[in-house]
């Protein structure tokens, strides 16, 4: 898809990128006297590069996840991951998941996708997808962060059975009880990674 798009038209709009201040975490309610949630990967450290294979360049699966740490009283968790630097007015969301059990602490490796274990609990991306949208940034757009973000709720949420990111936002307003963040980046104007990373699955 975006990996067609001319190198120099990527760089034109270089500077065209949706914001980090239109994040989910960002309009959720956070305050700073809430808990944060210890997320990870087994794939990727914090603010490394994304391995090819969770991109549109690679096999496209999504990435594994682990948290721990949830704030007393957590219900339900809701994943939401965004590319606030895509070059669209709001940011693109890679995966939604809600109303995962509070007694879940990972998410293995390839499971946000349509045939995958957490199927009935994945909500549409921006392609309008039940799963997890690869990300595929324009040539020469520069690196793009693509945030993790987990909610710990104080309830499930009710939804319509393929909710987008509007309402699940909606639907979370006032159940926030915490959250964790992990960011990951892309691009296609970088260079590869120097050294492989682990790519052990979370724990079963």
């Amino acid at each position: 898809m975006l990996e067609h798009v001319p190198a120099w038209m990527g760089k034109l709009f270089s500077n065209f990128r949706a914001g980090h201040e239109k994040l989910a975490i960002m309009k959720a309610g956070i305050s700073a006297d809430m808990p944060m949630i210890d997320l990870s990967s087994t794939a990727f450290a914090a603010g490394a590069r994304l391995p090819d294979r969770f991109t549109a360049d690679g096999e496209g699966m999504s990435p594994p996840l682990l948290w721990a740490n949830l704030p007393e009283g957590t219900s339900s968790l809701a994943l939401i991951v965004e590319d606030p630097d895509a070059p669209a007015p709001n940011p693109l969301v890679h995966a939604l998941v809600l109303n995962m059990s509070a007694d879940q602490s990972h998410i293995k490796e390839g499971e946000i996708a349509k045939d995958g274990t957490l199927a009935p609990l994945v909500g549409r991306n921006s392609y309008g997808a039940r799963a997890w949208l690869p990300p595929d940034p324009p040539t020469g757009h520069g690196n793009h962060d693509y945030v993790f973000q987990l909610f710990a709720l104080s309830a499930a949420v009710e939804t319509a059975d393929d909710p987008g990111r509007s309402a699940l936002m909606e639907a979370m307003t006032g159940k926030v009880l915490g959250a964790g963040v992990l960011i990951g980046t892309y691009g296609r104007s970088e260079a590869a990674p120097s050294a492989p990373v682990s790519t052990s699955l979370a724990p079963q």
